[in-house]
């Protein structure tokens, strides 16, 4: 069970090691640790890499009597060792220790004796992916090349953790020189989960990057985790923690749903319905499929009861007939014999076989990108370092009535997936923002 964070957490918190070392002598070192002004650490699963703001006062006696800038001096590519921890003791940068590098430098202001300085600091494989690209051709699994992109000396060689799930269906592919990261996530778009993921009902991965390491992880089982921490909001004080309601490890300080559908929006990128014009140029095959979430839902792992405009929705806007109820269609040419396996005779033979099955993975792809963002929420609460890009948690906020109630929101409350976290760490406090997201609204009981 997740401990009690109280609200008194949000005191400043601790930075224990903000070290950079110097392109030109890597001995020569400066910590940055007493002129911190503010630090902000952001994850998403929307971003490749992690990335770290720092805002500090740059003195003349940094480093040999000068500034940091002109002693190092700081340039650019600089290593920087960082670690520090929330007041609950969740320690960023501890195991294994969080390395960055210095992407942008930003002096804020001057002054004769000292000056502010912003530094964005990114990690080693979001400098390496400008410089590294894929040239040769890859047969296989989706998830393998995910794998052999990351930790093959041939591209970007990370040693960190790589947490990847594994796809059921095959792709072969010709790198033509496109970025490694690039190259990811156009990927993601084409891989289904042997985990969580029906072939033809759903489809769609995310990659990212946390304190943890990568992960490649699918829609699906990014909404059927269990949640890491469960939170409650209302305005009750929590008194120093020893009023957090049963149940609930956490009070939210900041709570702002924004889960107004747009209706026009959602029908015009193709979230519930949506056709797919198959056609083979060598045989004049033609197809014409349509996907519906009515047909599908049952087998989706969704975050709450139900997706929206799907069996609530209004019937009249249903339009008879078949493949007739549709509010975007895409069309593709069959990806027949552009990449076979094997020696030329093997190739000939399977020349006829699907290398990528449009018709079972582009459109349930798509669908599940626009279904996630149905329900969105933003919560701040008290600096808590163990939270995570992708990670699930539970929130709840009391129902809306004419008198006090104790019930909590059937409707909005629940389980939400986290699409972006900043730690903010500065002289009035440390926090945590989240941006949350699911793809349906009902509440689901917290042993479901």
């Amino acid at each position: 069970m997740a401990p009690k964070v109280a609200t008194k957490s949000s005191d400043p918190g601790i930075v224990e090691t903000l070290t950079i070392h110097s392109n030109v002598n890597p001995s020569d070192t400066v910590s940055l640790c007493d002129g911190l002004v503010e630090l902000t650490y952001i994850e998403s699963i929307m971003n490749d890499t992690i990335k770290v703001n720092i805002t500090f006062i740059d003195t003349g006696a940094s480093i040999n009597g000068k500034t940091v800038i002109e002693g190092l001096p700081l340039v650019g590519q600089e290593k920087v060792i960082l670690k520090f921890k929330d007041n609950n003791k969740n320690v960023l940068g501890d195991k294994p220790e969080l390395v960055l590098y210095v992407n942008k430098i930003t002096p804020a202001l001057n002054k004769s004796q000292k000056s502010i300085v912003g530094l964005e600091l990114v990690s080693k494989e979001y400098i390496l992916n400008e410089k590294i690209r894929i040239t040769k051709r890859m047969d296989g699994k989706v998830s393998d090349h995910i794998k052999t992109i990351l930790t093959s000396n041939d591209y970007l060689k990370t040693q960190k953790k790589v947490d990847i799930e594994d796809t059921i269906n095959n792709f072969n592919f010709f790198g033509n020189n496109k970025k490694s990261l690039y190259t990811i996530n156009w990927l993601s778009k084409k891989g289904v989960s042997a985990k969580s993921q029906k072939l033809g009902d759903s489809a769609g991965y995310f990659f990212y990057e946390t304190s943890d390491g990568f992960f490649f992880k699918s829609i699906d089982s990014l909404l059927d985790q269990e949640p890491k921490t469960k939170l409650i909001f209302n305005e009750t004080p929590d008194t120093r923690g020893g009023n957090i309601p049963e149940g609930y490890d956490q009070k939210v300080l900041r709570f702002q749903k924004s889960n107004a559908v747009n209706v026009q929006e959602k029908l015009k990128m193709g979230a519930f319905s949506n056709r797919v014009v198959l056609f083979d140029p060598f045989t004049c095959y033609y197809e014409v499929k349509t996907n519906d979430t009515d047909q599908t839902q049952d087998s989706l792992k969704t975050g709450a009861k139900e997706l929206s405009l799907s069996k609530s929705r209004n019937k009249e806007f249903d339009i008879p007939g078949a493949n007739k109820d549709f509010s975007r269609t895409q069309y593709f040419l069959l990806d027949k014999g552009t990449a076979p396996t094997g020696d030329a005779n093997q190739q000939i033979e399977k020349s006829g076989e699907e290398n990528f099955e449009y018709g079972q993975i582009a459109n349930q792809s798509m669908m599940r990108y626009n279904q996630l963002y149905a329900m969105r929420a933003s919560i701040t609460i008290a600096g808590n370092f163990s939270l995570h890009a992708g990670d699930a948690i539970f929130v709840d906020s009391p129902e809306l009535r004419e008198k006090n109630t104790s019930d909590v929101d059937r409707r909005d409350g629940g389980l939400y997936i986290i699409t972006d976290i900043c730690h903010k760490i500065d002289s009035t406090g440390t926090f945590t923002q989240c941006n949350l997201a699911r793809d349906s609204f009902g509440r689901k009981p917290l042993n479901r």
